[in-house]
């Protein structure tokens, strides 16, 4: 992707605001009507030499969400066949997030989200940097603003796994 100087700066500048590659790409598509995949993004600003700023650490633990009901005192033993996802921290969006252990064939990553309303679908990132979703139900469309609060949420999960 080719920008022109004053583009560049912009984007510099957003880096240095503290936002985020899913903010940068939004403000990409509305102030230049540039269209850029994730992917894209983070290699834009991988050519440009830019850092992005680190997310400001939670002050006390972090609690993991659990997939499920289980027993007190119960752990399970990992093994090749463990495919469970790692659950993520909950945050205050409605959009929960996780990251499979053993990665959908054909994908660089992957992983399931659960949206606003309940429904799940899996997700994955190809070789291309396209994200796709696989929703369990049949022909389910989530909203714009699931869509944008899922892909923040991968951002951070993704971070925060240092991916």
């Amino acid at each position: 992707m080719n920008l022109d100087e004053a583009q560049k700066q912009k984007v510099a500048a957003w880096i240095n605001e503290g936002l985020k590659l899913s903010e940068i790409q939004n403000r990409l598509a509305s102030e230049f009507g540039i269209r850029l995949t994730y992917m894209e993004v983070r290699l834009l600003v991988d050519d440009l030499k830019l850092m992005p700023k680190d997310p400001e650490p939670a002050a006390g633990p972090t609690v993991l969400a659990t997939p499920g009901p289980s027993p007190a005192g119960a752990r399970q033993a990992p093994g090749p066949a463990a495919t469970q996802p790692t659950p993520t921290a909950p945050a205050p969006s409605q959009v929960q997030v996780t990251v499979d252990e053993i990665t959908r064939p054909g994908a660089l990553v992957s992983g399931s989200v659960t949206f606003r309303n309940g429904k799940r679908a899996d997700w994955y990132l190809d070789q291309h940097g396209r994200l796709g979703l696989i929703p369990e139900e049949q022909g389910y469309r989530p909203s714009a603003a699931d869509v944008e609060e899922f892909q923040t949420a991968l951002e951070d999960e993704l971070n925060r796994l240092g991916l």
